[in-house]
């Protein structure tokens, strides 16, 4: 969509277009809402003054890019947002050449930029491109962020940098002097003025220079800029993020700086939809639902495994003073939501810092506490190196419980929770075993809550799946519990909610199978998996995770340790490739390991 000749008030309509479809799609499809709806008119301000094609546009975790997929062509196909073999919830290059970069992760899009912009400068294209970044205030928690601010005030490249400041969190406008010097701050005027003043103090010693900065301060202090103006960037704000004319005439006013400019616009999340304007969380993330009242459309009667992680914890935090725990900002999603009202003390939402969150918790383990680090299993990667050398270096008893292991669905490929096994079963002092239903789940927790060393337990988005088997036992380290014996030269290995796609895949088999919930897969049940190898020899692994590194590969590796030969092992876990976005049984239609395609298989490799 061509938007550079349209007037304010065209513009204005386009926005009001964009909210619409934004909503409509959404409440069918679920999506991220809040954020992207207050964020329409920076991004229409975005495409009116700077090009798409040429000059990097880089969203920070993208999730609220959606006014920016239908102004690039994607209007007809936005039906389709999340959907398999649809449009991509977040930024994504192969998607449109007007989307610079993958995201999905926080905190990103400054690095990015700096990166951006000194291509640009090699290739000697500063005249005619300069990166544009849109990042939110809650990514700006991130340590990552003031790395590449760092760099960026030293080295002084051209970037505009919009900060998006949908909470407040940062600064409160102070009403109409603010407004008149933030335009002012952006104008060619002040700018040559400070040029010239620069100059001229240079020729007075340091007297001028202490006078000349006093004086600059006392104006901006004013504002809230005198941070990003401390580290050598240009500051103009706030300014209001839903004033189409303002954002257009101060974006012109930065471009011509050519030097590195943060602009702080101030929005309101879920502007234009009554319902969700403000600071509800549970606005930031939805699924399907009735646009008239806001009510859920979809509501499950399974109880998922983050409620029943919820449970545990609670029953066990009332249970023993000494744990604590910490989520990085995703207190609603991982259910720590009730751990923060009912204990704030010893619960904290640490923001979007992994490994602060990481790093903090294995000080409170040093401190005598049971810490248990509630994050997303995908998140976890962010704070891999606290992971090694802050908890299992030191072998301290933190529990890192990983949510969302394993498909998670319509978030797709930044979101998959597919690496933790292989990336942590490296680790020495690390422990790791999972649940494979509610009763095992409460009894994995009271096994981490005492255990004195490293360890993390996994569990799916939504609820187990089903097994009909003998009930769980006691967990006690390294061991593994046979769920179903028989004299078949078959063995199904499961591991946490494969378990449960092992039963659904023996059912169907219409075969006699035995099946063994592995339990952990590190240390590994040495002594079953010995007996299981003398009477079964055809072993097939069931687990949601990467095959690279997983279940199957720890259990070759035992076999091979131990020489014990004529097993045949078959991984059904995932392959060495990112996976998709999705409802989840068509991405695991599409991995063919439905438990009806398992059974195909199965019944091939016989």
């Amino acid at each position: 969509m061509d938007i550079k000749s349209k007037s304010i008030k065209e513009l204005e309509n386009i926005c009001n277009d964009i909210r619409e479809e934004i909503l409509r799609v959404v409440s069918k499809n679920g999506g991220h809402l809040s954020s992207t709806l207050g964020a329409t008119e920076i991004i229409v301000a975005m495409h009116k003054v700077f090009d798409s094609k040429k000059d990097p546009f880089i969203f920070d975790v993208s999730h609220q890019a959606y006014a920016h997929k239908l102004l690039t062509n994607r209007w007809k196909e936005f039906d389709t947002l999340r959907e398999f073999g649809g449009l991509c919830g977040y930024t994504k290059p192969c998607e449109s050449e007007h989307d610079y970069f993958v995201a999905g992760h926080s905190s990103t899009s400054i690095s990015l930029g700096v990166g951006a912009a000194k291509g640009i400068a090699i290739k000697g294209e500063e005249d005619s491109r300069i990166p544009v970044v849109m990042i939110g205030d809650g990514s700006m928690t991130a340590g990552m962020v003031y790395e590449a601010l760092n760099e960026l005030g030293d080295r002084k490249y051209p970037m505009i940098i919009i900060l998006n400041d949908n909470e407040m969190s940062i600064a409160k406008p102070i009403g109409a002097l603010s407004r008149m010097l933030s335009s002012a701050m952006a104008g060619s005027f002040y700018q040559k003025f400070k040029k010239h003043t620069e100059n001229f103090v240079d020729n007075f010693g340091d007297g001028a220079h202490y006078l000349a900065k006093k004086m600059e301060e006392s104006l901006k202090l004013i504002t809230p800029g005198i941070m990003f103006e401390e580290m050598g960037i240009n500051y103009i704000g706030p300014v209001d993020g839903h004033n189409l004319k303002q954002l257009i005439s101060i974006f012109q006013k930065a471009k011509k700086l050519g030097q590195p400019v943060i602009i702080h616009a101030q929005t309101i999340k879920g502007k234009g939809y009554d319902i969700a304007e403000g600071k509800e969380e549970k606005w930031h993330g939805v699924g399907p639902f009735d646009l008239n009242d806001g009510s859920s459309s979809k509501k499950s009667s399974e109880k998922s495994a983050t409620q029943i992680y919820t449970e545990s914890l609670l029953h066990l935090a009332k249970e023993n003073e000494k744990i604590v725990g910490a989520t990085a900002a995703m207190p609603s999603g991982t259910g720590l939501s009730e751990l923060l009202e009912a204990y704030p003390n010893r619960f904290w939402d640490v923001a979007i810092a992994e490994q602060h969150a990481v790093t903090s918790m294995s000080a409170l383990a040093k401190e005598g506490f049971k810490p248990f680090c509630t994050i997303y299993s995908t998140f976890l990667q962010r704070g891999y190196d606290q992971v090694i050398h802050d908890t299992c270096l030191m072998d301290l008893p933190v529990v890192f419980a990983l949510d969302r292991a394993g498909i998670v669905g319509e978030d797709g490929e930044t979101h998959q929770g597919v690496f933790d096994i292989s990336f942590l079963r490296a680790i020495p002092n690390m422990t790791l075993f999972a649940p494979r239903d509610e009763k095992s789940f409460h009894q994995a927790m009271s096994f981490a809550s005492k255990y004195e060393h490293p360890c993390s337990l996994r569990y799916p988005r939504g609820s187990f799946i089903k097994t009909h088997l003998i009930e769980s036992n006691e967990f006690k380290l390294g061991i593994s519990q046979l769920l179903l014996s028989n004299d078949s030269d078959i063995l199904f290995i499961g591991y946490g909610n494969g378990v449960g796609r092992a039963y659904e895949t023996s059912i169907l088999l219409k075969q006699d199978v035995s099946i063994l919930d592995l339990r952990f897969v590190k240390p590994l049940d040495k002594e079953m998996l010995k007996n299981m190898s003398k009477k079964h020899k055809k072993w097939f692994i069931f687990s949601d995770s990467s095959k690279m590194g997983g279940v199957a590969s720890a259990i070759l590796e035992f076999l091979a340790q131990e020489k014990i030969t004529g097993i045949e092992v078959e991984s059904f876990e995932y392959e060495d490739k990112f996976i998709t976005h999705g409802n989840t049984k068509l991405v695991e239609e599409s991995l063919r390991i439905l438990p009806s395609q398992l059974a195909l298989r199965v019944q091939e490799l016989l």
